[in-house]
């Protein structure tokens, strides 16, 4: 019998894009033939992942995941919204974000071991390409953790338990009672779903999107004929309504449309008889970011007539 080598196996992997147990095990049953292993696969259906591997997937769900004082959210994205209710697909993606609980990014996430199956997270995720018949790919994942208090989560058109279209994460950092403290950070997670804020503090905002919006505001201002001073003046007033836009903080809740989220952070702390701090929140939206192929149907038929 031939020896298969690990250097075998990671070639058939990138000419396939199957998964590294079902190269090795394709590798044996062909007695180390490439040619004959690449068959293998294809009749097994696991090699059509690959060709897959170059269609637009922004479609799928967001998963999110606690444990203890640590959560996570993760994004796993599929072709269509059909596929994103299929119960395998919603199956791999929750296991996928429990899985991400252990996992310090996307990357080490793939390399985790995939619950009861002896396959890695990616080489699963491969698996159900190939079942399935679409282009998957995990996009994203971020967690957060407080040594004291709770992370709040909620999922915003929900397909199924702890998986839909928005997740939302929201660390708050207290010593007051944790069931009084989830009620407010169940309640903050809603506001971020529906607010989108971009940064937690004003300190937070990205300078790139800060020095754009700044010299927009300024052209604008210069149109009124105004002087630099009053200029000035007039940019400072227009970035505090900018700020009350995009972060998170200074951000009307949209719970009462009167209080500002520090307010209501701050008031909790009074009310609960400890400090609250809003630590961090993460908010995914599915899709956010992916280019879409607009499909131009005519000029798919005329190219299928020739």
């Amino acid at each position: 019998m031939a020896e298969i080598t690990a250097t075998m196996v990671k070639d058939l992997r990138e000419s396939t894009g199957a998964g590294m147990m079902d190269c090795k095990k394709a590798l044996v049953e062909a007695d180390g033939d490439m040619e004959a292993a690449v068959d293998w696969l294809r009749k097994k259906g696991l090699s059509a992942a690959a060709k897959k591997s170059g269609r637009v997937a922004a479609e799928g769900l967001v998963g999110v995941a606690t444990t203890g004082k640590t959560a996570v959210a993760l994004e796993v994205n599929a072709e269509t919204d059909f596929v994103a209710r299929n119960d395998a697909f919603q199956g791999f993606a929750l296991a996928a974000t429990k899985v991400a609980l252990e996992a310090s990014d996307i990357e080490a996430l793939k390399t985790k071991a995939y619950p009861g199956t002896g396959r890695n997270v990616s080489e699963e995720l491969t698996q159900i390409i190939a079942t399935i018949g679409e282009n998957m790919n995990l996009r994203r994942m971020a967690s957060l953790s407080v040594n004291s208090g709770v992370i709040a989560t909620y999922v915003h058109n929900a397909i199924a338990p702890n998986l839909g279209k928005i997740g939302v994460l929201v660390a708050l950092e207290s010593t007051a009672d944790e069931g009084k403290l989830m009620e407010l950070g169940k309640q903050i997670a809603m506001h971020v779903a529906a607010a989108r804020p971009e940064a937690l503090n004003i300190a937070d905002v990205d300078t790139k999107a800060l020095d754009r919006e700044r010299n927009v505001l300024a052209d604008q201002a210069r149109a009124s004929g105004k002087p630099e001073d009053i200029i000035a003046k007039m940019v400072d007033g227009r970035l505090r309504k900018y700020y009350e836009e995009v972060v998170l903080m200074e951000q009307v809740y949209v719970v009462d449309g009167e209080s500002k989220i520090k307010d209501v952070v701050a008031n909790a702390g009074k009310t609960l008889g400890a400090p609250v701090t809003l630590k961090g929140f993460v908010r995914y939206q599915l899709g956010e970011g992916i280019e879409k192929a607009a499909d131009d149907f005519a000029a798919e038929v005329a190219k299928m007539a020739g």
